[in-house]
């Protein structure tokens, strides 16, 4: 697989998203804490951009009237119709069975790893004829 620097970490505001474009795909990068996840933009109920969506925390219970909160901002409410996601997995909450959309593997490196060398540069020889530079490739 391709590897694309698509933010800077800071881009991401902490509970919050940011869009991105890769290789001609929108995909919704989160950040909870100090994680980053990454999901296809697309909603595959009917569209609607995730990014925009809502982080909410995963609510159980075990009888009427009683519930607790997990997984704190881990779930990902469509803003069209409210279809919720696993922003680790991207499986849906509204049908598991069926429905997921598509999660990527985010890193967070440093700057200077990523452009490490050695590189060179590629010269070409230079004369002057008269008044004119002449370069030969």
């Amino acid at each position: 697989m391709a590897r694309h620097i698509v933010a800077k970490a800071s881009d991401v505001p902490e509970d919050g998203s940011k869009l991105v474009t890769v290789a001609g795909r929108a995909i919704a990068l989160f950040r909870v804490g100090e994680e980053y996840f990454a999901i296809n933009n697309r909603c595959p109920h009917e569209g609607g951009s995730l990014c925009h969506g809502r982080l909410v925390s995963l609510v159980r219970s075990e009888e009427p009237g009683t519930y607790r909160l997990s997984r704190r901002n881990e779930m990902l409410q469509c803003p069209w119709h409210g279809w919720e996601f696993d922003i680790r997995t991207g499986q849906s909450w509204c049908d598991p069975e069926r429905i997921r959309t598509r999660n990527y593997v985010v890193t967070v490196e440093p700057g200077e790893e990523l452009v490490k060398g050695p590189y060179k540069a590629e010269t070409f020889p230079i004369s002057v004829d008269g008044d004119y530079l002449v370069v030969e490739i």
